[in-house]
């Protein structure tokens, strides 16, 4: 690709795209919407976008009357609350960069994270304040700032504020500058497979824009109640929420919750009359099993994005019952993290049977504008988009990363093309004529068996079809004759784990797929590893099981 540049334009190009507009629009034009923020004790928090705007003004100047200065990155430890939220504008407002910590990460990359960012300040939760004091004797962090309803806690975190008292004592009006429109406003570290993780810094300019399509993409309206789902410390909590704050959507922060217990995400969902939200299969199959116990069976009116992993089949239709519309969508820390959704194209629901649009949805869906894919063969060459040639999906555009911070990896990761280049995604994938992009599978999760490949994806979907069925993984293990072999874990729901068999598993997977492409084995377990980001963590199963078909003759 080339560039050139025109004739000059007369419009304001200097005016930049800032996080702390998005806020300053809302408060200025939805003063009176609320923004709602279940505590730890299971009370609620409400106040409006008005209030928010002035409680990060006053956040601003607390920053920086504790030191900190244009470009300084401040950490934050935390649940998804309205202080979370006003710490992404505030710290971005005054020029610094806001590092979102993973909760789920092992206590020494959190630390890593941390370290190699050079975050000077901490921002910590309360119920979070044995985590901090565990990791900060080994990170440079100079101050901590508990987030607390009551008083400052007793702590051995060196230099601590408290950010109500920090608040109380700040001036509720800041004259935020105008940044630089490609500065950092915040970094979210990737969970890699292999190595430490790989940092990602967002512009003002990436976000603002990601937002505007995010809101459009899924249909927010000021009328519209959008739940913050998805954890805030990881890949913008998707940003989907900024996309509320500029339309003037209810906000509604559910806080620390557990998928073992999602009774107060119901709740909220039921009282506040949540519209939207956005989540993974590992929250919205907990979700359906919960409300299909719950009785009497409530009735909702949402859109749900769902990403991280191909929704279920099973678990969409489960959830339309009630009223939850599952919208695939498809991204990555590196894409901010929106690529594509899923949607009907207009004339093909008319050409498309039931069955067969089912299959449509499970696709991850039509690139956004602002953003280019691409298939890759290993030598860099592009693919057909014929539904049938499996390639690398290579990614570029407005919110994709161009580089990861101070780390070697980038080298390995990007692709050249001129004045621009493309991020390797490491997915492999299909587009079709339709422009519909279905990943395959990872490519490192992709069974190589006998010359042949087996979707590790397609499998694992089909096994929880099953109505014995709450969660499947399956991995590719070391064969001594056909080099791999597929190897399938399965956690029954509760009421089936006495009675669920391989058999009648074995009979349900031969109503798709051919003998070959059959796991050798299927294991059935009470519980699946997880990767930091709710993930089934392959790898470790594979670590775990690599001799387990070895003695195969």
């Amino acid at each position: 690709m080339r560039f050139v540049r025109g004739f000059p334009s007369t419009m304001m190009d200097d005016y930049q795209l800032n996080m702390i507009n998005i806020l300053r629009h809302a408060a200025t034009n939805f003063p009176e919407r609320e923004v709602v923020s279940r505590n730890l004790d299971g009370s609620v928090f409400r106040y409006n976008y008005g209030e928010a705007f002035k409680r990060v003004s006053k956040l601003a100047n607390a920053l920086e009357s504790i030191g900190v200065d244009v470009g300084d990155r401040v950490g934050v430890l935390s649940w998804n609350t309205h202080r979370f939220y006003e710490l992404f504008f505030g710290v971005s407002g005054i020029g610094a960069v806001l590092l979102e910590m993973n909760l789920r990460l092992h206590p020494k990359e959190i630390a890593y994270v941390a370290n190699h960012s050079g975050a000077k300040v901490i921002f910590v939760d309360e119920s979070l304040i044995p985590l901090a004091e565990a990791i900060a004797p080994s990170i440079k962090a100079e101050k901590y700032v508990v987030m607390t309803d009551g008083d400052l806690p007793d702590t051995k975190l060196p230099n601590v504020y408290s950010y109500e008292e920090l608040l109380e004592n700040s001036d509720d009006s800041y004259d935020f500058p105008m940044v630089d429109e490609t500065s950092a406003y915040a970094a979210c570290y990737t969970s890699g497979t292999t190595g430490n993780p790989k940092g990602v810094y967002y512009s003002h300019r990436s976000m603002v824009l990601h937002s505007m399509i995010a809101a459009l993409s899924m249909g927010l309206k000021p009328e519209d109640v959008y739940m913050q789902i998805v954890p805030m410390f990881h890949a913008n909590g998707w940003g989907v929420f900024f996309g509320a704050t500029i339309v003037g959507s209810k906000l509604v922060f559910p806080g620390r919750y557990a998928v073992d217990n999602l009774a107060p995400v119901v709740d909220l969902m039921q009282k506040e009359g949540v519209t939207a939200t956005a989540g993974a299969p590992a929250i919205f199959i907990p979700l359906l099993n919960y409300l299909q116990k719950m009785d009497p069976k409530p009735k909702f009116n949402i859109r749900a994005w769902s990403g991280a992993t191909e929704p279920p089949l099973a678990m969409m239709k489960g959830l339309k019952e009630f009223g939850i519309d599952i919208v695939h969508a498809y991204g990555a820390t590196e894409t901010s993290p929106l690529v594509c959704y899923n949607f009907v194209k207009p004339g093909l629901e008319k050409t498309l049977s039931q069955d067969e649009l089912w299959e449509l949805k499970r696709k991850q869906g039509v690139p956004v504008f602002g953003v280019e894919v691409m298939l890759a063969d290993d030598e860099g060459n592009v693919l057909p988009r014929d539904g049938k040639a499996i390639g690398e999906l290579c990614i570029r555009g407005h919110w994709i990363t161009g580089s990861y911070y101070k780390d070697p990896r980038t080298f390995e990761s990007f692709l050249e093309d001129g004045v621009l280049k493309w991020w390797k995604s490491g997915d492999a994938a299909t587009v079709d004529e339709n422009g519909y992009i279905k990943i395959v599978d990872r490519f490192k999760d992709l069974i190589k068996s006998g010359g042949e490949w087996i979707s590790s994806v397609d499998l694992e979907n089909y096994l929880m079809a099953h109505p014995k069925v709450f969660e499947a993984c399956v991995v590719g293990i070391p064969h001594p004759k056909w080099e791999e072999r597929p190897l399938a874990f399965v956690v029954p729901k509760s009421e089936y784990r006495d009675s669920i068999t391989k058999e009648e598993l074995y009979d349900h997977l031969k109503q798709r797929f051919a003998k070959w492409q059959l796991p050798d084995d299927i294991i059935i377990t009470d519980e699946i590893p997880k990767t930091s980001v709710g993930k089934f963590s392959k790898r470790m199963l594979r670590d775990m099981y690599k001799d387990y078909y070895m003695k195969s003759e």
